[in-house]
């Protein structure tokens, strides 16, 4: 795997051969992918708080679970399938362990059963780089999770997070997000901290749910009109953002090979140079901007202005190697605003209920940071083989993994629409997720019942249980 990689590099501009790495070496690096990994569920903590934040109070249990068992059901579909996905089909379909590519013995290293995913006194990187992978996974998965609020049945959702965190983002990164992939060798394709094959495709996927899986009940009036649910907390959705973007720090570092041995120290997953410190200016800056971007084209809307944020760092992750801060500023702050303007077509022109935004904030801005580095770092050399970027490039792997993330998504919705088992009730949508999972009186006596109040079209408030039950007898009646 990892190791495997850096012996098929002779040099990367003054470095010493693999073999004379030292076991400091080894350990400092195994040292730098733990404490990622532990920093990473910060961004899992965050997701789960925010998602229970932008909920109404009826659902908050059950989308703190949802988000729980998303790593109890990623973790096992990851380990057995999505690594060998990853390590043995970065030339293209199909692949094996016999095959003649560079890739083969990072391939047979990926099998579960390989002596890289046992306890292995020899090798200090293959288990710890796993992880990392898989924490990346449990973030596709918790990307969808958001959008989906309210009304998805857990047991669908689990199998979509499955299906979405341990196969289909995990093939887009082992064709143009690994040092062997395909679109690298071939296109020079660019995404160096993953706003397409992690952002993107799940946002993609995400939207192909959305269309079978409709929108909650009382949403749209019979005009198309947009009401609004008052969420829960937005407080605690905005800490929930911030714990995100701390986490984002480790995603990034985890995003890294460390090359202790090799000038300058740090390669992005294709192997080419940077620093850490560039990375780090770029996630500093793509903040910055995005809540700049967010906060005027949302003209000051709390919501949109820390999701901004969240666009911004999208948006730049695919050249965060290569970009400048005053770029990375500017690229972000666009990107934000896009990403603002581009939610509300979603909402309203669609009418693709999409609880959290997450289609325009990690699949739009996740493309979109695609794009940029066609336009802003073309002619930049990708891989080991140096193959410039180009915009054909970028647009080959938007081609790519666009169609890739939302028919995957479509068609997984599609069947377990067809059978009747990917929404809930709408009598248990009605009541809320958390009295009919759990128990009817969970937050009695110490909480007390809350008022569920939706914001209309024409911004007055009314009571939301009535207004959905209402709708909900209009649904059945059609």
């Amino acid at each position: 795997m990892i190791d495997t990689l850096f012996a098929q590099v002779e040099s990367l501009k003054d470095a010493a051969p693999v073999e004379s790495q030292t076991l400091d070496s080894a350990i400092l690096g195994e040292q730098f992918y733990f404490w990622t990994v532990v920093l990473m569920w910060l961004i899992h903590a965050g997701f789960m708080t925010y998602e229970a934040g932008v909920a109404r109070r009826k659902n908050v249990m059950a989308t703190a679970m949802k988000n729980i068992l998303t790593i109890a059901a990623v973790t096992p579909t990851f380990y057995y399938f999505g690594w060998w996905i990853y390590n043995c089909n970065q030339p293209g379909l199909p692949i094996g362990p016999n095959s003649s590519d560079f890739t083969a013995a990072a391939c047979a290293g990926g099998i579960p059963w390989s002596d890289a995913f046992g306890p292995n006194l020899t090798n200090n990187i293959n288990l710890i780089f796993f992880l990392a992978f898989l924490l990346f996974s449990w973030t596709t998965a918790s990307i969808m999770s958001g959008a989906l609020l309210e009304r998805v049945r857990l047991s669908a959702y689990l199998v979509l997070a499955a299906i979405l965190g341990s196969v289909v983002w995990i093939l887009d990164a082992a064709w143009g997000w690994s040092a062997g992939g395909w679109m690298t060798l071939r296109f020079g394709f660019h995404d160096s901290i993953a706003s397409g094959v992690v952002h993107g495709v799940s946002g993609a996927f995400t939207l192909g749910v959305l269309f079978h899986l409709g929108p909650r009940i009382g949403k749209y009036t019979k005009e198309g009109l947009v009401r609004r649910f008052r969420p829960n907390n937005l407080h605690i959705t905005l800490l929930g953002l911030m714990l995100i973007f701390t986490g984002f720090y480790a995603f990034y570092g985890a995003c890294l090979v460390i090359a202790s041995t090799a000038f300058p120290g740090w390669a992005t997953i294709y192997l080419s140079p940077t620093t850490l410190g560039s990375i780090s200016m770029v996630i500093t800056f793509g903040f910055a901007g995005g809540f700049t971007g967010g906060y005027f084209a949302s003209r000051g809307d709390p919501f949109w202005t820390i999701s901004g944020g969240l666009a911004g760092v999208i948006g730049v992750s695919a050249g965060a190697d290569v970009y400048a801060p005053t770029l990375a500023y500017l690229l972000s702050m666009a990107t934000a605003a896009l990403a603002v303007y581009a939610g509300t077509w979603i909402e309203e022109k669609m009418r693709v209920d999409d609880v959290v935004g997450a289609v325009a904030v990690h699949g739009f801005s996740g493309f979109l940071g695609v794009f940029w580095v066609g336009v802003f770092a073309a002619g930049y050399p990708t891989g080991i083989n140096n193959v410039d970027s180009s915009i054909w490039g970028q647009l080959l792997g938007i081609a790519t993994f666009l169609p890739l993330g939302f028919l995957s998504g479509w068609a997984s919705a599609w069947v377990l629409k067809r059978l009747n088992v990917l929404r809930v009730p709408p009598e248990v949508e009605i009541a809320g997720l958390d009295s009919v999972e759990y128990e009817p009186d969970i937050y009695l006596p110490e909480v007390g019942v809350v008022p569920e109040m939706v914001v209309e079209p024409d911004g007055t408030l009314v009571d939301g249980r009535e207004l959905v039950t209402r709708e909900a007898r209009e649904l059945v009646r059609r």
